[in-house]
């Protein structure tokens, strides 16, 4: 492995690890054990259910608690596990139990996955992850196991709860529920809501932040990256739980029968779930049009870097937003908390932005060719879900042709892996150009 890294640069080792993951999680579901049928999964159903799980998406063709067995649903949920803090990690942790030195490459590719700015400390924080991790799924999920043994036994009962945890600290919304329900019969339970809000949110913040927050009692401050996460994170939230508060206030097919609490709570749950978990706890087909699009920008906007989440990231949107606020003002420097924002950064996010703007504007033309005759609301729901790797669907996806699942299961991998890590796999080595042209004017706007 070593060997072979040495002449890979980090980006392509990122891309053929998640490919090389997604075939063998593919593989064992196809086998006999894995489906209840006793027949395996087609292997184009079996890719599919391994790049969603791998990708932490969440989109299903087949339902997770009805179709798999035991094995098969723990290798979705270790797909969603190694997919979610990244198999450089996972291998980092390998290489911990085997007292192994993690190499300069190695630190390399960890950096790249964990989308860190310095490899100053990269193996500590590998080590933090995976304490962070077990402690925050195992406190999630004797929470949820609390509440899931009033409706069933106690050892199904602690099974759900775990599995539950993890999919959605992975911001990943494989449910074992059955029917497509998600968590809806759950829509007005506080505990269930409240506990399943906190796991997308840690989970969504990144591992960054998180290690930030937790050294804050010696450091006491905060990086700008920092900063700047958990005030977007928190815009985000607030705001779009109240607007989904208003817009569905009325709806007598969502909000409308729950009580004055399950309203605040489903609210909630729906502002904080495209950050990109998947989960639901209200019907998504039952919600206004003015709710499923605003759903898709808080999907489109995604977790932050570093995390278990998708979406262009709330750096990116911050970024953006500063950018044209700052236009607007006549200012020619981005500052956040009095610090200024370099060009490139901001070149980056406008990147970032337009390859994602892009790739869902291709899939959803090419998803309204093969699937003609669909609502084109709910096919840009769906390609918007995979590219932020949210896992909502309005029901098209286990109706999509396998001509749609191929596009949608090559979304939903760009979308985990990065656009912009995929187009710097495939290109050519960069090289500084020798030259510079003269400056050029044009009229913008």
């Amino acid at each position: 492995m070593k060997k072979i890294m040495k002449f890979i640069d980090p980006p392509k080792i990122l891309v053929l690890g998640f490919a090389a993951i997604i075939m063998i999680g593919a593989f064992l579901l196809t086998l006999p054990i894995a489906t209840v049928d006793g027949n395996g999964l087609s292997f184009l159903n079996a890719l599919f259910t391994s790049t969603s799980a791998t990708c932490v998406t969440g989109l299903v063709i087949v339902d997770t608690g009805t179709t798999f067995t035991k094995f098969g649903q723990l290798v979705i949920l270790s797909l969603i596990q190694i997919g979610g803090l990244g198999f450089m990690t996972f291998a980092t942790l390998v290489a911990f139990v085997l007292g192994k030195r993690i190499s300069l490459k190695e630190r390399l590719v960890l950096r790249e996955s964990l989308n860190n700015i310095s490899m100053e400390g990269i193996v500590r924080l590998a080590k933090r992850i995976l304490i962070f991790t077990a402690v925050i799924e195992i406190i999630g999920g004797i929470l949820l196991s609390f509440r899931f043994s009033f409706d069933m036994p106690i050892g199904k009962a602690i099974y759900y709860g775990f599995f539950h945890a993890i999919s959605n600290f992975n911001n990943a919304g494989f449910d074992l529920m059955g029917e497509f329900r998600s968590l809806t019969p759950y829509a007005e339970d506080p505990i269930v809501t409240l506990t399943v809000c906190a796991l997308i949110l840690l989970g969504g913040i990144g591992f960054i932040v998180m290690n930030e927050v937790f050294e804050y009692r010696e450091t006491h401050r905060l990086s700008l990256h920092a900063k700047v996460v958990l005030v977007t994170s928190f815009v985000l939230t607030v705001g779009g739980t109240m607007l989904i508060f208003l817009l569905e206030f009325g709806n007598p097919k969502t909000l409308q029968p729950l009580s004055y609490s399950g309203k605040i709570l489903a609210s909630l749950f729906q502002s904080v779930t495209p950050r990109t978990a998947g989960s639901n706890t209200l019907n998504i087909p039952d919600l206004t049009q003015s709710t499923i699009f605003l759903i898709i920008f808080l999907m489109f906007i995604g977790a932050s870097p570093g995390s278990t989440g998708g979406g262009i990231k709330t750096t990116t949107f911050s970024t953006l937003m500063g950018t044209v606020w700052s236009q607007i003002k006549g200012k020619e420097d981005v500052v956040f908390f009095r610090q200024r924002i370099v060009f490139d950064t901001i070149y980056k996010a406008l990147t970032v932005t337009v390859s994602g703007l892009f790739l869902v504007i291709i899939m959803t033309m090419l998803l309204t060719i093969t699937e003609e005759g669909k609502d084109f609301l709910m096919i840009l729901f769906e390609a918007t879900s995979a590219f932020a790797t949210v896992g909502l669907s309005m029901g098209l996806t286990p109706e999509l042709s396998p001509i749609g699942r191929v596009l949608i299961i090559f979304t939903m991998f760009a979308g985990r892996v990065g656009p912009l890590t995929i187009m710097y796999a495939i290109a050519i080595r960069r090289r500084p150009d020798p030259f510079r042209y003269p400056k050029g004017k044009m009229m913008i706007g």
